[in-house]
């Protein structure tokens, strides 16, 4: 379902996507940008700044989560006409490394988009110097409901 790599959304697709994104405070406030938006798969970038690490000076779980939750949830919504939103209903992420870099990128790419359920695949990888590094790993199940407003 996700682009594979290629392409980038449509003008209202995006439009829609960065709208609903400006509306969540919790994005703004950590400081996370939109860096992709592609049919079925979303980039969300946080810089590593002090606000958002922990006590050993990484980015903090609670932060790379977020982003990727967000990033699958905007992936799903990619897929889906103007009337849809979605929650999540959950989502599960392993750890595997310390969120290092200068910033951390969540990526989230639909697997299978359904009428009621989506499942995407979430991974956060920490960016140094244009390298990447998988930092967590893990999936998501969407719910769509009517668009509120």
């Amino acid at each position: 379902m996700e682009d594979g790599g290629q392409g980038q959304a449509d003008a209202e697709v995006r439009e829609r996507i960065e709208a609903s994104f400006a509306r969540q405070g919790l994005m703004r406030h950590l400081g996370a940008r939109l860096t992709r938006v592609a049919p079925g798969c979303v980039h969300i970038a946080l810089a590593a700044r002090p606000e958002v690490t922990q006590q050993h000076g990484y980015v903090h779980a609670g932060a790379t989560s977020a982003i990727a939750d967000s990033a699958g949830g905007f992936a799903a919504l990619t897929l889906f006409p103007p009337d849809a939103e979605v929650l999540t209903v959950e989502y599960k992420i392993n750890m595997m490394a310390p969120a290092t870099g200068d910033h951390v990128e969540a990526v989230g790419k639909v697997l299978k988009s359904g009428r009621t359920l989506t499942i995407c695949r979430l991974e956060v990888f920490g960016i140094q110097d244009g390298q990447r590094s998988l930092v967590s790993a893990g999936q998501q199940t969407l719910f769509r409901i009517a668009a509120t407003g």
